[in-house]
């Protein structure tokens, strides 16, 4: 299998390449030359899902270095529960929020790791990662102390919660890091100009593991694929989802997914008031404007890299895209009433993110069964949930010990002079400054 560039799609390189490289050369993100069409249904019915995504990605691994360790790498990085959550006939949950930092990245940060770790190179990798909140946390929880590997997380200063922050800085050792004052695009504009300068690349192999990298998108397919498979076992028809989406990778991998020919009916991206979809299917045009702050603060992304995926999926043709992508926004208010709404209604507490689900859900036909996907434990998002529910929400044991350790962080602008700076002091001897 290759991975070609959605901008040349002769820039070709196997998956072990797309991986170190992150981006292709040309600055487009590396897509499957072809998806291949899985047999779900020559699988047994209770196989786990860690050898469920075995089976599902072993196509893309097929010729790749990597193929002899697929089983281990599943094994390891799918290694927490998967879980659905039947609320009445025509609604359910899907919890993505069970991994090490309490959020759906872990799934795909966990495996970028364990696949990077298998990598030989002459030099250091660097992960340089933007977060708009919950990426970071799951990227150094899973990197954490892997042998020849830096880690430096860039997230907007005071405009994520403070648990999440928590998660983010708590780290210490190849960690590093780093609160951007700026927003989520700020941040995300120091990575990409940081993979064509010439000073990284003749410090160390650089590399990102947010969901630009195909490491991270490739697992997350595997969720969105098995629920399907299970929820045909069940109903013996087509699952249909809502995915909460800012960068666009989440619901990108739910397509990724369909297209491999399993059992998906509707996709449909909730969003916040940054709305990238909704204000593209009006225009024809990407908004180009900074991110809005809101309470669903990990989506807050004004330019989504995986956009660009999701678009080279239907040839970039409008009118396709149109006809398979629908988009709906949440305000910060419909937020609110959503979190209160579905307490009252299912005994569910929920994060800001997984709201913007439930109110799309609202806006649809009822009769028609949905899966909302819940991306984050809400306990990550006590500042908000709780004085709208007015009571206290459980601290799930995982959570309460990285909350107890010490914070560590830097603060730079959004410059690049700083972020090559910060990243000698923290990993580079004198002799380099």
């Amino acid at each position: 299998m290759k991975f070609v560039s959605t901008r040349n799609k002769t820039i070709s390189v196997s998956l072990s390449q797309a991986m170190q490289q992150g981006l292709a050369l040309d600055g487009g993100l590396f897509v499957p030359a072809c998806f291949p069409k899985i047999d779900y249904s020559s699988l047994p019915e209770s196989i786990s899902y860690s050898q469920f995504a075995e089976n599902m990605l072993a196509p893309f691994f097929k010729e790749d270095s990597l193929s002899r360790h697929l089983s281990s790498i599943c094994q390891r990085s799918f290694n927490f529960p998967l879980s659905r959550v039947e609320l009445d006939a025509n609604n359910e949950i899907l919890e993505l929020f069970h991994g090490p930092t309490l959020s759906f990245k872990d799934f795909g940060a966990q495996f970028l790791a364990n696949c990077l770790s298998h990598v030989k190179t002459d030099k250091t990798f660097t992960i340089l990662v933007a977060t708009s909140g919950d990426t970071g946390s799951a990227v150094a929880s899973a990197f954490y102390q892997k042998p020849n590997i830096r880690v430096v997380v860039l997230f907007p200063k005071d405009k994520i919660s403070m648990r999440q922050q928590h998660q983010i800085t708590c780290w210490g050792d190849n960690v590093l890091a780093l609160a951007v004052k700026g927003r989520f695009d700020d941040c995300q504009k120091l990575v990409k100009a940081a993979f064509s300068d010439p000073w990284w690349q003749s410090k160390t192999h650089l590399n990102t593991s947010n969901s630009i990298n195909i490491g991270r998108l490739l697992p997350q397919t595997t969720y969105y694929a098995y629920t399907a498979w299970q929820y045909f076992l069940k109903h013996k028809q087509k699952a249909n989802f809502i995915v909460p989406s800012g960068n666009i990778g989440n619901v990108t991998a739910c397509f990724w997914a369909k297209e491999m020919g399993f059992p998906i009916g509707r996709i449909v991206v909730s969003q916040n008031e940054n709305n990238v979809i909704g204000q593209y299917l009006q225009s024809k045009k990407l908004p180009n404007k900074p991110s809005i702050e809101t309470l669903a603060n990990a989506m807050d992304v004004g330019k989504p890299s995986n956009f660009e995926r999701l678009y080279d999926l239907f040839d970039h043709d409008f009118e396709e895209f149109k006809q398979h992508v629908h988009g709906l926004k949440a305000s910060d208010q419909a937020i609110k009433q959503t979190v209160l709404s579905v307490y009252q209604q299912y005994g569910q507490i929920i994060c800001p993110h997984t709201a913007t689900a439930f109110y799309a859900r609202s806006l649809l036909d009822s009769n028609t069964p949905f899966i909302m996907v819940a991306t984050a434990h809400p306990a990550k998002f006590e500042n908000i949930v709780e004085p709208i529910l007015q009571q206290k929400i459980q601290v799930p044991e995982h959570l309460k010990a990285l909350l107890d350790k010490k914070q560590h962080y830097t603060q730079i602008a959004p410059e690049m002079d700083q972020l090559c700076k910060a990243y000698q002091e923290a990993f580079l001897p004198k002799s380099y400054i």
